[in-house]
């Protein structure tokens, strides 16, 4: 199976020479950019997320294969109009899939981690979760709908490649009609903003315009403060993929009853019960 990703990474490691060079000959005015800990523990994430995948992708695969099987009808590859489907389906699936993952807590775990850097480069684009176990159900509708396992991985890593690109701060706005409807750097540095006007905003993947048709857009204003809301404060990768985990685990060993589990486990991060 043709993996996009890991074909793109001598790609990802010579952007990140690149920008950090950037940075070197015209710094930021505010000492942004990199930092060796913070990017070796963005690197670290990556890697094992690469690693991990290797067995998670064939659970994947077998998983939208088995439902392909049970689709109605099945969209022939060699047409453009198909792919042109596919494009729409997953960025809108990645929607969900992304806008879930800020507002369940327990899907906030996994995704948490790409969030946890206080700082916004491209190395932060490799900054993945461990645990991606909670993407397939996003997804498994595309194979029901006709599109063959391999089409639908293939234009996942495709969103993934392109959103590699959108971490930077080196990137002004761009052109109107493309911030219109593309994410683009600058709304992307709003996602990972722990400004208030910021949170929970702007969940598109290759597309803004779901952010604009369900409310969730917020253009780019105030300078963006990244990482979380309580920052974790650790350069430890192992800390980094778990710790919500671990206080999602102790919050439940704390909880007077079953409505206080099921709210630490499936409503917001944040959420407490009344009292």
């Amino acid at each position: 199976m043709f993996d996009l990703i890991a074909h793109a990474i001598p790609v990802f490691v010579l952007c990140l020479l690149v920008e950090a060079v950037s940075f070197a000959v015209r710094p930021d005015d505010d000492e942004r950019g990199y930092e060796l800990r913070d990017t070796g523990t963005s690197l670290s994430m990556g890697i094992g997320n690469v690693i991990i995948n290797i067995g998670w992708k064939l659970v994947v695969l077998a998983i939208f294969s088995g439902v392909y099987l049970l689709a109605p009808v099945h969209l022939p590859a060699s047409n453009p109009l198909t792919w042109i489907a596919l494009f729409v389906a997953d960025d809108l699936a990645y929607y969900w899939y992304h806008r879930t993952h800020h507002t369940i807590r327990v899907f906030w775990a996994s995704h948490v981690v790409h969030h946890s850097s206080q700082h916004y480069n491209l190395s932060t684009a490799l900054r993945q979760t461990w645990t991606p176990f909670t993407s397939v159900p996003f997804w498994i509708l595309l194979a029901f709908a006709g599109f063959a396992p391999w089409m639908i991985l293939l234009q996942q890593s495709v969103s993934l490649l392109y959103q590699f690109f959108i971490h930077t701060e080196r990137v002004g706005k761009l052109w109107r009609p493309i911030e219109f409807i593309f994410n683009t750097p600058s709304h992307h540095r709003v996602h990972h903003g722990a400004n208030a006007q910021y949170l929970d905003k702007n969940y598109g993947g290759i597309l803004i315009v779901w952010d604009r048709l369900f409310g969730t857009f917020e253009p780019e204003g105030d300078r963006v403060v990244y990482g979380l809301t309580k920052n974790i404060d650790t350069f430890n990768p192992v800390r980094v993929a778990t710790h919500e985990y671990v206080a999602i685990w102790r919050d439940i060993r704390a909880a007077r009853s079953w409505r206080a589990v099921l709210g630490y486990v499936f409503r917001g991060p944040g959420w407490q019960p009344a009292g």
